[in-house]
């Protein structure tokens, strides 16, 4: 069943004509190198060609264009680890208003000059959920700024859902893969998979070091992300009250893959397919390729979800 919020689909074709003229149409890729490894036929949805570098930028930009479609002057905040930082930041800068970011002070450096460049104000908090929520909630308090949360957020679900729904008018695959952190993306594609899809399956993808989204998915009962350790610096935060629910009637289920793994997606995507994938966004393939037996001979789209890797630490050269 799915929500009802979102039970509407043209929820998800206003959010897509809204942002249209904003975001890139991304490509879809494939290597046949990466398919005869995986035993399926693969095409990666490339979010690393997206503005900002990651498919954050779809969500963003359709929370903060409802905003002012309201009438809305203000000033926006939020926290993040980096691509919803950029990706705000960002759509702020292009509508001539203030973004205000809360960012954990071991964020990428990548990230942090990228977010400075689109000139929004950071605030540095130390690297837990409770840090990033508090200090935020100080940040709003002080500014006036109104909260654009990373992924529990109904205009922020539907614009990530226009990822999907971009897959879909080009191809019907049995599988589309995502990975998860708070679920914003996960929860998007799930939904435009129950409206434009044709029998298809969504998997999540999560590191097994930040496996809550696992465990929440398996006991069908909230469990928080505490003291993640992973590489995947983008799926550090916990399922949201909004997103829980959804990917828990939508998603057909969550696999998981360790930190070895991930580095030998991601280097696999950069040395065969030419695909720059941050570690977030190697997970999929990684989870893939830890699951032959589901993926076996089937038609699977891996959402590469952003390209903004730390090219002065790429895990692989350590």
């Amino acid at each position: 069943m799915i929500p009802r919020q979102f039970a509407d689909k043209s929820v998800f074709t206003v959010a897509a004509n809204r942002i249209k003229d904003y975001i890139q149409h991304t490509p879809l890729l494939s290597c046949s190198a990466i398919n005869h490894i995986c035993g399926c036929q693969i095409v990666f949805k490339c979010e690393n060609f997206q503005k900002a570098g990651a498919f954050k930028s779809r969500g963003a930009a359709n929370a903060v264009f409802s905003l002012i479609e309201s009438g809305f002057n203000g000033s926006v905040a939020t926290h993040s680890s980096g691509n919803h930082a950029q990706a705000l930041s960002r759509v702020a800068l292009h509508t001539g208003i203030p973004a205000h970011v809360v960012m954990p002070e071991n964020s990428l450096t990548s990230k942090i000059h990228a977010t400075r460049d689109y000139k929004a104000q950071i605030t540095f908090c130390k690297p837990t959920l409770e840090a990033r929520e508090s200090t935020l909630r100080e940040v709003m308090a002080a500014s006036g700024a109104v909260e654009i949360h990373p992924y529990d957020n109904i205009e922020i679900i539907a614009g990530q859902a226009t990822c999907a729904m971009e897959i879909l008018e080009e191809t019907q695959p049995d599988f589309i893969i995502a990975p998860v952190g708070g679920g914003g993306l996960l929860s998007g594609t799930a939904l435009a998979a129950a409206h434009f899809g044709q029998c298809v399956r969504v998997i999540g993808a999560e590191p097994a070091g930040a496996a809550d989204a696992y465990e929440s998915f398996k006991t069908k009962a909230f469990v928080p992300s505490v003291n993640p350790k992973t590489i995947a610096d983008g799926l550090l935060t916990s399922l949201g009250q909004i997103t829980f629910p959804v990917i828990l009637a939508q998603v057909s289920d969550i696999l998981l893959a360790g930190e070895e793994q991930i580095i030998d997606a991601m280097r696999l995507l950069w040395e065969r397919a030419k695909i720059m994938a941050e570690p977030s966004s190697a997970l999929p393939l990684a989870v893939v390729k830890a699951n032959p037996g589901i993926f076996k001979n089937k038609k699977v789209c891996i959402i590469i979800s952003g390209g903004n890797a730390d090219l002065d630490h790429l895990p692989w050269l350590k």
